[in-house]
């Protein structure tokens, strides 16, 4: 969501606070702007729409200046327009904010009665009133901000501020949403995500919940949450300024579900040993933990919660332990029961989904085992709150529609699932079994890919489409629901999925000659069940489009359209390897819709408010 970058330094930062925008346009955002301070005086542009739009903004009125924010706004409060964008004023103050403001409403009462106009519809505009308003009484900016924030409910109101009265430095706080600063060598900067930071420093600090930083050119004074002054440690990035290179590629998703070979390798680099899982995959604690695990509970949102379900086809039929699986935003708000020895498992690509972070805050509370991160960002915040961490290694995605990230899940989950099955006495040639087919997947992967020119001419018949039905049974089913979550996202083409044995019970009455139905059908022990729920859709009129395993003998007639993998697959492949081709025909489908699938309307790819 909401893109922040700052820099107090010794020359013109406007060049780098675009550079960090546009590196921050994968979040998701509706408008962007920036502010600088210039001869002592501060000086703002906003516009509508892309950083672009921006850029020429700029180009016809220049401002320059050695400290300055900048941001990528995602509407919550007020609709999308240049006078809701960010940065807001009050007087010589401009502040950028991520995060939503629960008693925004009191506290704007509170200001127009001490005399304060509001020019937008945003809850932002009350926090850089309320710091003008300290600020004339504490005559100190850190400290104005620490007031304003000891006003403020809701929890995810991490901003960066910059005021004429202090030209040479920017105050940064971290309440919920993730701010980190970069150690540069001609001044300091600060942003919401390490990749708006690296091209120009590696060298990183990551604020703590709560804490404020004065972030000068040559200093930065890190104060906690009570006020005193302490030290972060500072981290190198495994993370390139390249990484965010499109290459030959039209778009990231395309380069990124293409990348899927070598980032699955990743995730398994170093951590088969001897046809073996090595528990220290999973943190130098995890041998230990996972030895006491009896069970597990899963909690995501969107494709990780997919991974979740399929994952708890595997850990129930391999490891033989019970599996919950909830949507992150849901659990926070439930009262559930925890089994003795649960481990809490959280999943997110970028370990900042708001939703995923509060519920394994809550998880800690509550009596489980321990918790496990598998996450895709070694220096996100989940990585850092979790007892155990599996980083998936996927590399940089930019693409909003998550594609290598959910296929290493997928890995990552099923690596999880043999260590837990070797601790419940699996044995070590049915371990050595599995494993085997895991270290397969990189080389399937491979072959799924070669699926693209036949996908891209399926394409064309979902291109004017206006409804799509995904289905697929057993661990197939969260494979579906990918599907469908992909064609929608990025098409814009309405697509469900369900269980195939749950057609009779509501969706065939959607079902024509204008569905389009895909169904995955691998060669299982559910595949005669497949088969009879497809005849339900052929015996409608329905219009079926099947990736199918090569040894299934479906008969390509007018109604029915075969996509024949590469390769049988055993079961515990079947998830991934059949995600593949879904992920291609979304992205075939939005290539001819034309839509702007790398930044779909309406989407984040971090998902930093609840």
């Amino acid at each position: 969501m909401c893109g922040i970058v700052g820099m107090a330094g010794g020359q013109n930062v406007t060049p780098i606070l675009m550079e960090g925008l546009r590196r921050l346009e994968y979040r998701g955002y509706d408008s962007a702007g920036l502010a600088v301070i210039n001869g002592g005086r501060l000086q703002r542009l906003r516009r509508m729409g892309k950083v672009q739009a921006l850029q020429e903004a700029l180009n016809g009125n220049p401002l320059s200046g050695a400290s300055g924010v900048a941001h990528t706004r995602w509407a919550t409060h007020g609709k999308p327009s240049e006078i809701n964008a960010h940065p807001h004023t009050s007087g010589g103050i401009a502040v950028v904010h991520n995060g939503i403001i629960e008693n925004h409403e009191a506290l704007r009462e509170q200001l127009e009665a001490d005399g304060y106009r509001f020019a937008s519809e945003t809850d932002t505009e009350v926090i850089v009133h309320r710091i003008n308003y300290h600020l004339a009484r504490a005559g100190d900016l850190r400290l104005a901000v620490s007031r304003t924030i000891g006003e403020l409910e809701g929890g995810y109101a991490s901003m960066v501020v910059l005021s004429d009265a202090q030209p040479d430095a920017l105050i940064a706080a971290r309440i919920g949403t993730p701010v980190v600063v970069g150690l540069g060598g001609d001044g300091n900067l600060v942003a919401s995500d390490v990749a708006a930071l690296l091209p120009v420093t590696s060298r990183l600090q990551f604020l703590e919940e709560g804490d404020v930083a004065v972030v000068g050119r040559d200093s930065v004074r890190i104060f906690d949450a009570g006020g005193r002054e302490v030290q972060r440690p500072v981290r190198v990035s495994e993370q390139t300024a390249d990484s965010v290179d499109l290459g030959r590629h039209r778009h990231y998703m395309e380069k990124e579900i293409h990348e899927q070979p070598a980032a699955l390798t990743r995730a398994l680099a170093n951590r088969i040993e001897d046809g073996a899982i090595a528990d220290s995959a999973f943190g130098p604690e995890a041998r230990s933990i996972l030895a006491q695990t009896a069970g597990v509970h899963i909690v995501a949102c969107g494709t990780s919660y997919h991974a979740g379900l399929v994952a708890r086809y595997q850990l129930e039929e391999v490891a033989r332990l019970p599996c919950a699986v909830d949507l992150a935003s849901e659990y926070r708000y439930r009262s559930p029961v925890v089994p003795e020895n649960t481990l809490f498992v959280a999943i997110s690509q970028s370990g900042e989904t708001v939703d995923t972070l509060a519920a394994l805050r809550a998880a800690k509370e509550l009596g489980y085992l321990a918790t496990l991160a598998i996450c895709n960002v070694a220096e996100s915040s989940l990585t850092r709150e979790a007892d155990l961490t599996f980083l998936t290694r996927a590399g940089i995605e930019i693409g909003v529609a998550s594609t290598k990230a959910f296929t290493t899940q997928l890995a990552a989950l099923l690596m999880l699932t043999i260590v837990l099955a070797r601790q419940r006495g699996i044995g070590a040639d049915t371990e050595r079994q599995i494993v085997n087919h895991l270290a397969e997947l990189p080389g399937l992967v491979e072959q799924s890919l070669l699926l693209d020119g036949a996908i891209a001419e399926l394409a064309h018949e979902f291109a004017d489409k206006h409804h799509a039905l995904f289905l697929g049974r057993g661990a197939l089913n969260p494979v579906a629901m990918e599907g469908a979550l992909k064609l929608k996202e990025i098409s814009y083409i309405h697509a469900e999925a369900y269980a195939a044995g749950e057609l009779k019970h509501g969706p065939l009455a959607l079902v024509d000659d204008d569905m389009p139905v895909v169904a995955v059908a691998p060669n299982n022990e559910l595949l005669a069940k497949l088969r009879s729920n497809l005849q339900e859709v052929r015996a409608r009129g329905g219009r079926l489009f099947v990736f199918a395993d090569p040894a299934v003998e479906f008969g390509d007639d007018d109604g029915v359209r075969i996509l024949r993998m590469p390769a049988h697959v055993q079961p515990i492949q079947e998830p991934l390897l059949y995600t593949v081709p879904l992920q291609l025909l979304a992205y075939h489908v939005a290539v001819l819709r034309g839509t702007d699938l790398d930044q779909p309307r309406n989407l984040a790819k971090t998902v930093t408010v609840e």
